[in-house]
């Protein structure tokens, strides 16, 4: 029996940067998200990924302020996020990754909303640790 709160997928995630333009740079131009809206007056960035939203909140901003200390390797916001990929083609991603400059981990079979599939971990300019993942199918297709 389901109960009144029923979660369908991620709407959003706020990220606490330090350089505003470099993780802009990553989402928008390595990830493929877009710039949804802008709110300087608070200091925040909304980016569009997929149907999901990535927001940005630089410290130094009205409401990066409010949340204390920077973002660092010993005081991350979060462990990791994940972002559904399709289609999941691990050459044309790792060759875009390279690209850009980005050094991916190993494609691992990991278990996500849709089931286990393949995945790659990754970090964007200040550590946050990014997955792109796979569908499921794409995992079977390849015998992970």
């Amino acid at each position: 029996m389901a109960g009144p709160i029923q979660p369908r997928e991620i709407d959003h995630l706020v990220l606490r940067v330090v350089d505003l333009d470099a993780m802009k740079a990553f989402y928008c131009e390595v990830l493929g998200c877009t710039v949804e809206r802008v709110q300087e007056a608070i200091g925040l960035l909304q980016l569009r990924a997929g149907r999901s939203i990535v927001d940005l909140v630089p410290v130094e901003g009205k409401l990066g302020r409010e949340g204390g200390a920077a973002p660092g390797r010993e005081g991350r916001n979060m462990d990791h996020f994940c972002l559904r990929v399709e289609p999941f083609d691990e050459a044309a991603i790792r060759a875009h990754l390279h690209a850009h400059g980005v050094q991916a981990g190993p494609i691992e079979p990991r278990f996500g909303a849709e089931g286990q599939g393949p995945s790659i971990y990754l970090s964007d300019p200040e550590g946050n640790v990014v997955e792109l993942k796979g569908p499921p199918s794409a995992a079977i297709d390849r015998g992970i």
